[in-house]
């Protein structure tokens, strides 16, 4: 039984893709984790609690990569097929 063989045009199809799925799992995650903590965690009146600030400082450039990352990666894929050149 012969297996087929993909192009390096499907694997890489196949590897931007995994690649986004996962940043944007991770994308999604994240911003669901920020307003999970926003809208259910009690907070003290008037200031925020200590390791809420920590986290917030860890979180905020995390989604500015993680969201660079993949608008980076989608305009550098171009969402064009190359045999549409005319």
């Amino acid at each position: 039984m012969a297996r087929y063989r993909h192009s390096n045009e499907e694997i890489k199809a196949r590897l931007i893709f995994i690649v986004g799925i996962g940043l944007t799992v991770a994308f999604v995650g994240t911003i669901f984790t920020l307003l999970y903590g926003l809208l259910f965690v009690v907070q003290p009146v008037g200031e925020i609690a200590p390791n809420d600030q920590s986290a917030w400082e860890i979180l905020k450039p995390m989604t500015l990569f993680i969201t660079g990352g993949l608008s980076g990666m989608l305009a550098s894929n171009g969402l064009k097929d190359p045999r549409d050149k005319e």
